[in-house]
């Protein structure tokens, strides 16, 4: 895939068929508005993803909804989203779509920490190991079709600002890229993103995420 070229609902597919491989879901399914993820967790059953969303068709989606724990993922700003919803939806924490071109470079492991990596079932797992033998950070990827999905990256709060996050971004890269991808994607909160966008990644666009925890009705008119 070539970042110059593709366009969000692009990008959006491709972070979706990688993030379902990273959590060990079904594929996704698609339908008239976008696709369907059946992730089947208690507070997570299943996520609607729409890659071209407006206030039409986020109110149309909205309406079907009667489980708990359906999550709408759309790509615009979160309170403009929140207008389109009515009673019953919470607004998770905002994020942001994000990409760059793979390159290689993993930088040197601090001294006292210990990087480890394994690939099950198409997922590789970066985990940096503290000198207790505590986790200090991880994070996973998963490459599909030239396309890397970067996923559930995270420090400890006691071994910040230690460098690990790029340690493992660019772990993560050197994988991917001799796994046959040459591009990453991830879904960035608002905490990451100062680090991605150091390391060369570029927001493509607001990610509003809501979930609905009880059963709901259509969307207020």
């Amino acid at each position: 895939m070539e970042l110059e070229h593709a366009g969000v609902p692009e990008l959006v597919r491709a972070w979706v068929a990688g993030w379902t491989v990273s959590r060990g879901t079904p594929s996704a399914v698609e339908e008239p508005w976008g696709l369907r993820v059946d992730v089947g967790l208690p507070d997570h059953v299943v996520r609607h993803v729409l890659p071209d969303a407006d206030e039409v068709t986020v109110r149309k989606v909205a309406g079907t909804v009667t489980a708990p724990g359906t999550w709408l993922k759309a790509f615009v700003e979160p309170e403009l989203m929140a207008g389109w919803l009515g009673a019953g939806w919470t607004n998770d924490a905002p994020g942001f779509l994000m990409a760059t071109e793979l390159r290689r470079g993993t930088p040197r492991t601090p001294d006292g920490y210990t990087l480890t990596s394994d690939t099950t079932a198409g997922v590789t797992r970066i985990r940096v190991l503290a000198a207790d033998g505590s986790l200090a950070a991880r994070g996973q990827c998963a490459p599909v079709g030239g396309v890397s999905v970067v996923d559930q990256i995270e420090t400890a709060a006691g071994h910040r600002r230690r460098g690990l996050g790029s340690l493992v971004m660019g772990a993560l890269a050197d994988a991917a890229l001799d796994r046959g991808a040459g591009t990453g994607l991830l879904g960035g909160s608002t905490e990451g993103r100062a680090l991605y966008e150091t390391l060369g990644w570029r927001t493509h666009a607001p990610l509003a995420s809501f979930v609905n925890r009880a059963a709901a009705g259509p969307a207020a008119d």
